[in-house]
């Protein structure tokens, strides 16, 4: 069977091929489509990393924090929580159920309401990452800032979270490529997002591999950009010496 990559110019209505491939005066060909869902994808995946790095570092934080027990306690009860259910199932938790037990949910869109169950799934991973982070860490820079003055807030802020951070960009650069691929689970709750448009332009046109093909390129280049960005970041906050010396901690 020949491939048909002229499926993309064409009308996602009427079917007939349009000059350019990109729609005029209200008509969407499956390009503009596709390219749409592309966007609520990047939409998703990044407000969910967002909201996933600040509960995570914020989570991560106050498990480390020493002589609270119950602080601690209460980040290792969240990691727990939302780390050990299903994505899919915390999708439809927060899709169904929440907006029932809280009515003002209920006005929200679907998207946000993915944005929350993607970023909160997330954050329980990567607060597991800062807090080993954070524990790979000698104990004499905790002390040493503490002696310098610093407030508990202010050695986190200025010394440990810095240095935990430096350590654990490799696995970070996994969870946010990650993110993406997880936000597929959005088409489940009518996101219009690559996996949904995938679904329907097959349905549509009868030319799977050519959809299929085109949005797994999508999601490999999405995933390959994070990939560069986050390499980036640790080339320029690489600090000589330190990853070495954490790893031979082990």
């Amino acid at each position: 069977m020949a491939w048909d990559w002229q499926v993309f110019c064409e009308d996602t209505l009427e079917r007939t091929p349009i000059q350019g491939c990109f729609g005029k005066g209200g008509s969407v060909t499956y390009l503009d489509w596709m390219l749409s869902a592309w966007g609520w994808t990047l939409s998703v995946s990044l407000l969910a990393l967002l909201l996933a790095l600040l509960l995570g570092t914020l989570v991560g934080t106050l498990r480390t924090l020493p002589d609270s027990p119950r602080i601690v306690k209460l980040g290792n009860a969240w990691v727990e929580l939302f780390r050990n259910i299903p994505l899919l199932v915390q999708i439809f938790l927060w899709y169904h159920v929440i907006p029932t037990l809280v009515p003002a949910l209920q006005a929200v869109p679907g998207f946000v309401l993915v944005v929350l169950a993607l970023g909160f799934f997330t954050s329980a991973r990567i607060a597991e990452q800062v807090r080993s982070g954070i524990e790979t860490l000698p104990r004499g820079q905790r002390y040493a800032a503490l002696a310098m003055g610093f407030t508990t807030f202010q050695s986190y802020r200025y010394v440990l979270l810095p240095a935990a951070f430096r350590i654990i960009i490799p696995p970070l650069t996994s969870e946010t490529m990650n993110i993406f691929k997880n936000s597929s689970v959005a088409f489940a709750v009518s996101v219009a997002e690559l996996t949904m448009f995938a679904m329907q332009a097959q349905e549509e046109t009868s030319r799977g591999i050519e959809v299929y093909l085109a949005v797994t390129l999508l999601y490999m280049l999405s995933a390959f950009a994070i990939n560069r960005i986050m390499a980036w970041i640790e080339q320029r906050v690489r600090v000589p010496g330190l990853q070495a010396a954490s790893a031979g901690g082990h």
